[in-house]
C-alpha cells in the first residue's frame, strides 16, 4: 500500500466513517486516527492508528508524514475547545499543511447556538495557526429529522424559523473533494441542503411519508429546558440542544448554499427523497 498523506479523524463515526470509505473506494491511501482500534473500519487502502486530540505524543506519532487532515469536531462538551486547540497545535508541530474541519452553520463568536461559538473559536485557531484550512459549516443533518419527533410531536422553540438540512452523505462527498482539491481557497464554506424547511414543514413531511400524524409544538424556552431535564446529559449539552432551535427561530440557519453542487457536481438530496428512502428501508 502506498504511503498515506491524508489522515481521517473520527473514522469510527457516521461522518468520518463515510469519508474514509469514499477515499478507500477511490483507492486513495489514508490513515485513520481513532481512539479505539477495535472499532476502526477495515479498509483495503487505509491503516488505523490509536490517538486522541488531547494526547500530544500519540497525535504527533499518528500525524507523521501526513499533509492533509480531515478534522472531525470532538464530543460536545464544555472542554471541547481544549481538545480542539491541542489538535491544532499537533497539526502545526507535525507539519500538516491542510485541514478540512467539520464546523457548523452560523459559526460566530456571538452565535445563539452555543456549539456554533465553539466552532468559530476552532476556526480561529486554524486561521491564526497559519494552516491552509477549509471549514465546512454544515447545516443540521437530514439524517436526524425523524428523531425530532417523539410520541408524535416535535417539541422545540424553533418558532417559524427555517433551515436547510443536509445529508451526511452529501457532506462526506464535499469533504472528500475538499481533501483532494488543493485549489480550494482557505476559509469557511456553508454546506446546506437546497430546501428551506420550518419545523411545521418537517412535521408535515414526516406525517406524509411515515403515514402517521406528527405535529409541531412550539415550546417556550423554559418549557424546552424542563422537557429535556430528564435526559442523561450534561447541562451544557442540554443548553446546546435548546439554543440550536433558538438559532433557527432567530433566522441564523436560514441559509441555502450551492456548495454541495459546486464541490461534488451533484445536487444535494431533497428532504422528501431522503426520508422516503429511509422509510423504504424499514418496509
Amino acid at each position: 500500500m502506498s504511503k498515506a498523506t491524508i489522515a481521517v479523524t473520527g473514522a469510527t463515526g457516521q461522518l468520518g466513517g463515510r469519508v474514509a470509505k469514499k477515499l478507500d473506494a477511490q483507492q486513495i491511501p489514508s490513515r485513520l486516527i481513532v481512539r479505539d482500534l477495535s472499532r476502526a473500519p477495515d479498509l483495503q487502502h487505509a491503516e488505523a492508528v490509536a490517538a486522541s486530540y488531547i494526547e500530544r505524543d500519540s497525535m504527533l506519532e499518528a500525524l507523521k508524514g501526513i499533509e492533509t487532515v480531515f478534522f472531525v469536531s470532538g464530543f460536545e462538551s464544555e472542554d471541547r475547545l481544549v481538545h480542539h486547540k491541542a489538535a491544532v497545535e499537533a497539526f502545526v508541530e507535525s507539519g500538516v499543511k491542510r485541514v478540512v474541519y467539520t464546523s457548523f452553520l452560523g459559526a460566530a463568536s456571538d452565535a445563539t447556538f452555543t456549539f456554533a461559538r465553539q466552532h468559530f473559536a476552532t476556526e480561529e485557531y486554524l486561521r491564526t495557526a497559519g494552516l491552509d484550512y477549509v471549514a465546512l459549516r454544515n447545516s443540521l443533518y437530514l439524517d436526524v429529522l425523524p428523531y425530532f419527533a417523539v410520541e408524535g410531536e416535535i417539541r422545540c422553540p424553533a418558532g417559524h424559523g427555517r433551515f436547510a438540512p443536509v445529508a451526511r452523505e452529501d457532506i462526506a462527498d464535499v469533504a472528500v473533494h475538499a481533501l483532494l482539491d488543493k485549489e480550494i481557497k482557505s476559509g469557511s464554506y456553508n454546506v446546506t441542503g437546497a430546501e428551506l424547511l420550518s419545523m411545521q414543514d418537517v412535521a408535515a413531511l414526516l406525517s406524509s411519508i411515515q403515514g402517521t400524524t406528527v405535529k409541531f409544538v412550539n415550546e417556550g424556552v423554559e418549557e424546552a429546558y424542563a422537557s429535556r431535564a430528564h435526559y442523561d446529559a450534561s447541562d451544557y449539552e442540554k443548553e446546546g440542544w435548546v439554543t440550536s432551535y433558538l438559532a433557527i427561530a432567530r433566522g441564523e440557519m436560514n441559509v441555502v448554499s450551492d456548495v454541495v453542487k459546486k464541490f461534488t457536481g451533484h445536487d444535494p438530496i431533497t428532504p422528501a427523497a431522503f426520508l422516503q428512502a429511509l422509510q423504504n428501508q424499514k418496509a
